[in-house]
C-alpha cells in the first residue's frame, strides 16, 4: 500500500474540513464532517473503533481510535490550540496497540490545521 498517497489524500480531506469549519468546534464535529469527506473520498474507515489493552498478557481495558483508515492507519483528532507530548504519546501507543504501520495526529484546534505522522517502529507492513 502506499501510505504517503493515503496519508495525502486523508490530510486533504482535514484540510478542507478546516478551511470550511475553522477552528473553535469541540472534537465530535470535526470527526463527523471528516467522515463526510472520507466518504466523498472512496476512503474506507471504522470510527470510533474499539480495541482491547493488554498488560502482559492480561486485559486490562479498552480504547477507541476516531478512526482507523483502510485498515492499516490509525486517525486521531484533537480540537486544541496547541498539540502537547500526551497527544503524541496517544497515538503512539494506540499504533503499537493496534499494530498498524503509522497514526496520523490531526488538530484543528489551531489557526492552521496541524498533522504529525506517528510510525510503529515494529511493523513491518
Amino acid at each position: 500500500m502506499d501510505y504517503d498517497r493515503l496519508t495525502y489524500k486523508i490530510n486533504g480531506c482535514a484540510m478542507k474540513v478546516h478551511n470550511t469549519l475553522g477552528a473553535g468546534f469541540q472534537e465530535v464535529i470535526y470527526q463527523r464532517c471528516l467522515a463526510i469527506e472520507f466518504d466523498r473520498n472512496d476512503l474506507e474507515y471504522q470510527r470510533e473503533q474499539e480495541h482491547i489493552i493488554y498488560y502482559e498478557g492480561v486485559e486490562v481495558g479498552t480504547r477507541r481510535a476516531d478512526f482507523v483508515v483502510q485498515n492499516d492507519i490509525i486517525v486521531e483528532l484533537k480540537a486544541v490550540v496547541e498539540l502537547q507530548d500526551v497527544h503524541l504519546a496517544q497515538v503512539k501507543n494506540y499504533v503499537d496497540a493496534y499494530n498498524k504501520p503509522l497514526g496520523l495526529l490531526l488538530n484543528f484546534g489551531s489557526k492552521s490545521l496541524q498533522f504529525k505522522k506517528i510510525f510503529n517502529s515494529k511493523n513491518k507492513k
